[in-house]
């Protein structure tokens, strides 16, 4: 089957890990490809960390913020405003000089969902006013959850409609010891891997909404105060 002219850009959330980032690093390089690493903050402040983030943006990936704890979708925490701050902007003060030009923002889907408890009102403003771009996603196959039955998933997700972002994880479990195979298959069917995010998975750029933001922020009460 060819899927020649189809794009997948390829992402790896929850890292870095020192028993399973260098890996995927080592397969990235063999195959020439880039992707974008969204990282947790936690996982910086340790000293390996670090330099596995170091390493993977000397290499030409793109480092990304993905919260500090993962604790989450922060739609759906209280005390939005605090939990904002702590959340990404202590990771994105660790990022530093690795950070991406366009400043790039995963939230927490809570198993790939998307839908308003991505992100609440306060995280929203926040992102504006410190120029994030936000970056969703359309394929998730659950390689943390099913470390061997996720490749099929993902063959299957990445054959929809083009451009692809697609998410992985750099976590232990195994799952990412299918990665060169995995994309040994998708080159043979004529994709490309583009490292830029398309429109429709970036509803926030630059701190600048791109469409409405109903779908993805909720409704709730403001932080900090009460339902009536």
């Amino acid at each position: 089957m060819s899927s020649a002219g189809a794009e997948i850009t390829l992402t790896f959330d929850n890292g870095p890990e020192p028993e399973v980032t260098p890996g995927v690093l080592d397969v990235l390089r063999r195959r020439g490809l880039r992707a974008t690493f969204f990282v947790m903050g936690r996982k910086l402040a340790d000293r390996a960390g670090w330099a596995l983030a170091e390493r993977a943006h000397a290499e030409g990936h793109w480092i990304g913020n993905h919260t500090f704890t993962h604790g989450g979708p922060l739609g759906e925490q209280p005390d939005e405003d605090r939990v904002a701050e702590a959340e990404i902007g202590r990771t994105q003060d660790l990022i530093g000089a690795l950070a991406h030009p366009d400043r790039l923002f995963r939230p927490v889907g809570g198993g790939g969902r998307i839908g308003p408890h991505l992100l609440g009102r306060a995280t929203l403003a926040y992102l504006q006013r410190h120029h994030f771009t936000c970056v969703l996603w359309t394929a998730v196959p659950g390689d943390w959850r099913d470390p061997d039955g996720w490749v099929e998933r993902a063959l299957t997700q990445c054959a929809g409609p083009s451009p692809t972002v697609l998410v992985l994880h750099d976590l232990p479990g195994g799952a990412m010891r299918h990665l060169d195979r995995f994309l040994g298959v998708l080159a043979d069917r004529g994709y490309h891997f583009p490292q830029a995010f398309p429109d429709a998975c970036t509803p926030i750029r630059r701190g600048v909404p791109q469409a409405p933001m109903d779908a993805y922020v909720t409704t709730g009460p403001p932080s900090g105060t009460k339902s009536r």
